[in-house]
């Protein structure tokens, strides 16, 4: 029995929620006429306050889609150093947008609005790229899952509004931060000008992300998402996987956390693990001690039928999620407290 535990993208659809995607009534997504998507899309867009959503096949398309809808070539994103959209997009910004990325150096993915502030080019000094967007991710995924402080995104909403800059939310695990607490779906649609939210990783979908935006900005997302080749038929089979999650799986998510948790109370107490990041939602980032070699670690736990992920600089990760049983659990615990 093999437990994969690199990411929360590696969950199998349920039974139920096959069933749900093989009766979906479906139409042509392209001409606008799936009625599952249309249901999918109406719902977030009720549930987060927003103008309107559009289905996307991926979080990272949903991002770059909302790049482009802010910028245009030649100017800048302010982001973490940790961003998603800089590590884990294959060079989109760029390559897509043709902008450029000013880095912040924050704590665990997040940064501050004085960061923010201090951040901005000067839009009368023509030798600078013009900033337009700042963009935030929450959870952070790089910071181990990390739950962003509302009231510090109030404080960047403010400095983005008296510079008149768009802000975009990466909420690929907007969902595990929502359960955590701290403010509602609603209050993020308004602050945001745009949120991506992903339905394959903590709601255990099989793909899909929906981008949320303000009307202004969302006219365009229709052409942005054919030019990026996102444009397809009779989706509505994802669209329902994606209705049937936020029905049945928002709620169970404290029980990824709850895993979670027991996972870095064992790392914590082993000899060879120097260091457990703070843990917040479903995501465990350690580190071993100087005299224990990390690909070995990795090794050590596939032998067991354990899957990790080693994302580099001497960080280990592990990701709790939908699929990762109570006996799945149980072994992990007793083999992470084995020698090694």
């Amino acid at each position: 029995m093999w437990i994969d535990l690199r990411s929360d993208t590696v969950t199998k659809p349920t039974p139920a929620m096959m069933e749900a995607m093989l009766s979906a009534p479906l139409g042509d997504d392209v001409y606008g006429e799936d009625p599952t998507v249309n249901a999918l899309q109406n719902r977030l867009t009720k549930m987060f306050g927003m103008d309107q959503a559009l289905f996307f096949p991926t979080g990272t398309m949903a991002n770059q889609a909302a790049i482009k809808l802010h910028t245009q070539p030649g100017e800048q994103v302010i982001c973490d150093k940790y961003a998603h959209i800089y590590n884990y997009e294959g060079g989109g910004a760029s390559f897509n947008s043709g902008v450029s990325c000013k880095l912040i150096d924050g704590h665990r993915g997040m940064i501050t609005a004085q960061q923010v502030e201090t951040a901005i080019n000067p839009p009368d000094f023509y030798h600078s790229p013009l900033t337009s967007l700042v963009a935030l991710e929450n959870t952070t995924n790089k910071g181990g899952g990390a739950c962003w402080d509302f009231e510090e995104m109030k404080a960047i909403k403010s400095v983005c509004d008296k510079h008149n800059l768009g802000l975009h939310l990466d909420g690929a695990r907007l969902w595990n931060a929502l359960e955590v607490g701290g403010a509602t779906s609603l209050q993020y649609g308004q602050i945001f000008d745009t949120i991506s939210v992903c339905l394959s990783k903590g709601l255990g979908c099989p793909i899909g992300s929906v981008l949320l935006g303000r009307k202004a900005l969302m006219k365009n997302a229709l052409r942005v998402r054919k030019m990026l080749g996102g444009g397809m038929r009779q989706v509505g089979v994802l669209a329902a996987a994606g209705l049937y999650a936020l029905d049945h799986h928002r709620d169970r998510l404290s029980i990824d956390h709850a895993k979670a948790q027991d996972l870095g109370r064992v790392l914590q107490n082993m000899d060879n693990v120097a260091e457990v990041q703070p843990i917040e939602t479903n995501i465990v980032i350690f580190e071993l001690t100087s005299n224990t070699d990390a690909n070995s670690y990795v090794e050590y736990l596939k032998s067991n039928q354990i899957l990790i992920s080693d994302m580099g600089g001497g960080k280990l990760r592990l990701v709790t999620h939908l699929d990762y049983t109570d006996a799945m659990h149980k072994k992990v615990l007793e083999i992470l407290q084995n020698s090694f």
